[in-house]
């Protein structure tokens, strides 16, 4: 089985309060976005499950991986056996794009339907929970307005498909420690959900992620990429999540060759179904 795990963007990030269990209560816009990891799953005799990677490095033990703790969830409930999972790393890593996450959710969808355990997506969101905050979003991979930790979903009816997406991916690693010690906890005066609804011209007017002002001033690149695409016609850009990665949304496809001096440079497009 073959799978395409997509990444996703933050559209607005409120960091409104820190709960007494060292967790933060979130508002934002969690919105699909078209760059994909690849993902193959397949039966396997072995004694135990496996994961091999290409593509983009992931650090860390890979016994430690999402997807083979995927996969180690639904084994303790269900009689499924074990696996091997190929995945070719393309979201970039230490982005803010989810992509680690997309990557567990796929797994439980994809081992849902090739074991045929008939999960519903409530059922598979609620494993999702217990892998990481953001994934239970890539079980039903629609807009929502995320609130809690970033696990209660509201959805809206977003649609930019009639813009241009691009990501910008610089060099640089901003761990989730690290943007957190710098944002300071407060209710917003904007209220997202409604602000996601106004043109998306005025978007940058009210919607903005908290994470930035602190991370800006570590990494003055990051708010140099932003001014710059701004320049370059973007009506929309912001950082996602709690970075490193810069997206703009534009009416036409802007030509950023010019920006591989700051990273690696995304056009996403999605996939023909």
């Amino acid at each position: 089985m073959i799978l395409f795990a997509n990444a996703k963007i933050n559209i607005g990030l409120q960091v409104v309060a820190r709960r007494t269990d060292g967790y933060h209560e979130l508002n934002s816009i969690f919105y699909p976005l078209p760059i994909y990891d690849i993902i193959e799953i397949l039966e396997t005799d072995a004694q135990d499950s496996t994961l091999t990677v290409q593509g983009n490095h992931i650090p860390g033990d890979s016994a430690d991986n999402l997807c083979l703790k995927a996969h180690a969830l639904l084994k303790k409930e269900f009689d499924i056996p074990q696996v091997r999972i190929d995945l070719i790393k393309q979201i970039p890593i230490g982005a803010g794009l989810g992509g680690g996450s997309a990557d567990a959710s796929f797994v439980l969808k994809g081992l849902n339907e090739l074991f045929k355990l008939n999960l519903t997506s409530t059922q598979l969101a609620k494993y999702a929970a217990q892998l990481g905050a953001d994934c239970p979003f890539f079980i039903a991979n629609k807009p929502v307005f995320a609130t809690g930790i970033g696990t209660d979903f509201k959805e809206i009816s977003l649609d930019l498909d009639e813009y241009h997406l691009a990501v910008i991916m610089p060099d640089i690693h901003v761990s989730t420690a690290e943007a957190y010690s710098g944002v300071k906890p407060m209710p917003s005066d904007v209220n997202l959900e409604e602000a996601i609804r106004l043109p998306i011209q005025e978007w940058k007017f009210h919607i903005r992620n908290d994470f930035e002002e602190s991370i800006f001033e570590r990494y003055p690149m990051l708010k140099e990429i932003k001014e710059a695409l701004y320049h370059k016609g973007a009506i929309y850009t912001s950082m996602s999540g709690s970075g490193a990665a810069i997206y703009a949304i534009s009416w036409e496809k802007m030509d950023l060759s010019e920006f591989s001096r700051y990273g690696k440079v995304y056009y996403p497009v999605a996939l023909e179904r």
